[in-house]
């Protein structure tokens, strides 16, 4: 433990020389784990102990509480009075401000048009920025090369490697559809294959969403493929077997806690009523959430089911079996729930189990969720619940 420490501690402080380096404008891409957290914490002394305000920009109100007690475990404590901690879709609003330092964290979610204006309307004399992976998307991944240039990256598999997370498997296992859901997602796709080449073009996805913002085209084909999209999604995310498939690997890991990862808050409370577990999901008050989270960490055998709202911020080093039973195609959101999952423990090894319907646009996403993973297998849950 005491080597992981003085690792992460190091390239930590690489990190930041790096970003130091190029002028105290730049981004920290690094694995769920290595501790960015931290970095911003040091970059903010370093910005205003003499001293100036400075800003740290979240996503979401449990990150502004993560990052108060941040600046209080680290012995920043007396900082905190110059220091605002904001979620974006509030800093946005922000106009004629000025600041030593603003900190991004999570800083993918940052970039839309909307918050993006944060950036044009107010000014600030170092910035850094911080994400698992660089934005998949090119004009997001532009705009922060303008905005902030990487000064550091380390991968998830990297980290590993150093030692700053724990070791991982993950187990793809598919899981077929009923009858019923196999004819809802073959009319889907067929609306999609039909809507597509009523497009014409190369590229369907950005011709259909060029016309749904004002450029000419078919209205009608742009608005039916991309229902058929969702509809095909809805499928196979809600596939009903799914449940059964997780029921089986929770009783498996009965001793152990355990978090699931659904597609849509429905499917997350029908996985909590399955499994025994506790839903935790933005249709949750925040108050509610916090308890739930209060409740789990004081467990040692317990099962919490989320959709998104654990892929930032959460952090319990005694969890280290996954359930995602709701896929999406980018590589981030796959890394920050792996992320949550191998958070460094002394001896701990995690295990990770994805369920996905096979011969499906889910599998798909599978492969290219999972492209820069190591130690990724495909099984099935018989073979694998006999290790």
């Amino acid at each position: 433990m005491t080597q992981t420490i003085k690792i992460k501690d190091e390239q930590q402080r690489k990190a930041l020389n790096q970003w130091h380096g190029g002028s105290c404008r730049g981004s920290i891409i690094a694995g769920t784990g290595f501790g960015k957290s931290r970095c911003g914490v040091l970059a903010v002394n370093f910005a205003i102990k003499d001293g100036g305000k400075a800003l740290v920009l979240v996503p979401t109100t449990q990150l502004q509480d993560q990052f108060t007690e941040e600046f209080k475990k680290w012995g920043y404590t007396h900082l905190l009075p110059r220091i605002e901690i904001l979620c974006y879709q509030s800093a946005h609003k922000l106009e004629g401000e000025h600041y030593e330092i603003v900190v991004c964290d999570e800083v993918h979610l940052g970039l839309s048009p909307v918050y993006r204006e944060f950036f044009n309307k107010n000014t600030y004399d170092k910035l850094l920025c911080m994400t698992a992976t660089l934005p998949e998307d090119q004009e997001y991944r532009d705009l922060l090369k303008e905005l902030a240039p990487t000064c550091y990256k380390i991968t998830l598999d990297e980290c590993v490697e150093l030692g700053l997370v724990a070791p991982y498997d993950i187990y793809c296992i598919p899981v077929e559809m009923t009858d019923e859901e196999k004819a809802e997602y073959k009319k889907a796709n067929n609306l999609f294959v039909q809507m597509k080449y009523r497009l014409g073009g190369f590229d369907a996805f950005k011709q259909a969403q060029a016309i749904l913002k004002g450029q000419p085209g078919d209205k009608g084909a742009a608005a039916q493929f991309f229902n058929a999209i969702r509809q095909r999604k809805q499928v196979v995310q809600h596939a009903e077997n799914k449940l059964e498939a997780a029921k089986e690997i929770v009783d498996y890991h009965i001793e152990d806690k355990i978090l699931t990862f659904g597609g849509t808050n429905e499917f997350t409370n029908l996985m909590a009523d399955r499994l025994g577990g506790t839903a935790y999901h933005s249709g949750k008050t925040i108050a509610k959430r916090k308890k739930i989270l209060e409740a789990f960490n004081r467990s040692s055998t317990s099962v919490l089911c989320s959709t998104k709202a654990l892929n930032q911020g959460f952090d319990v080093p005694d969890v280290g079996v996954g359930i995602i039973a709701g896929l999406e195609s980018k590589t981030l959101s796959m890394i920050q729930r792996v992320g949550r999952l191998i958070r460094f423990k002394e001896g701990k090894r995690g295990r990770i189990y994805i369920l996905y319907v096979p011969d499906s646009q889910e599998e798909k996403w599978l492969e290219s969720a999972t492209k820069t993973l190591n130690n990724v297998k495909r099984e099935t849950l018989e073979e694998i619940l006999k290790y």
